[in-house]
């Protein structure tokens, strides 16, 4: 049975084989044996070809079809244009630390990578890149880095509670295991409440993972 690296290739192959088709802007994953393919293409036909080149490789279960036609009078934007955009925006958002992400694209497709201290910063520059024209998707691998002791992060995310109108710390209870993940455990009177010390949790420098167990009250 071949495993999902060999089928990739063997689609991208495919692709390749087949003359019908513009290989260049299409992304191949495979996951299980489900081949997603996304990226451009210049007709509703070369979309279908593309499908059935797919198809024909052995071992293929089942096909996501995520590409789109983009015809030849349709403005083009690059992936060399969407990584230069990207980086710009980094620079003039003061949120992100620029000097501390890589930007990388390949057929639309957004990677990004490096390590930040606060999660909100690694949030932003998700959100940041997402808005570039041509962006067909993001994988954001940012790192959160700093890991404060426990009863740090806890008091933090308290004191952040209690400074936002909308929460009652006092109906809250706050757990930290000190390695980056938080659990929110209480009752309170409405979703805005359990938002807002999502929220809080969120922004405390460490937190890299976030267990709202919070439960409305009826």
């Amino acid at each position: 049975m071949k495993t999902d690296g060999q089928l990739q290739q063997d689609v991208m192959a495919e692709l390749e084989f087949e003359p019908s088709v513009d290989h260049a802007d299409i992304g191949v994953a495979v996951t299980d044996g489900v081949v997603t393919l996304s990226g451009f293409v210049k007709s509703y036909a070369e979309k279908l070809a593309a499908e059935r080149a797919a198809r024909r490789v052995v071992g293929v279960k089942a096909i996501a079809q995520e590409m789109k036609v983009r015809f030849a009078s349709d403005p083009k934007t690059g992936d060399a244009e969407i990584a230069k955009r990207i980086t710009d925006i980094f620079d003039w958002d003061v949120t992100i630390p620029d000097d501390k992400i890589n930007v990388k694209v390949e057929h639309g497709w957004v990677t990004l990578s490096g390590t930040v201290d606060w999660h909100f910063q690694s949030d932003n520059a998700r959100r940041a890149a997402g808005k570039v024209s041509g962006v067909t998707g993001i994988s954001n691998l940012i790192d959160v880095r700093r890991r404060p002791a426990a009863n740090d992060v806890r008091a933090r995310i308290v004191a952040a509670i209690k400074r936002a109108a909308d929460a009652d710390a006092s109906s809250i209870n706050v757990f930290s295991d000190g390695d980056g993940k938080v659990r929110l455990t209480g009752r309170v009177k409405g979703w805005y409440e359990r938002d807002a010390a999502e929220r809080a949790a969120w922004g405390v420098p460490g937190v890299t993972r976030v267990e709202d167990d919070i439960v409305i009250a009826a």
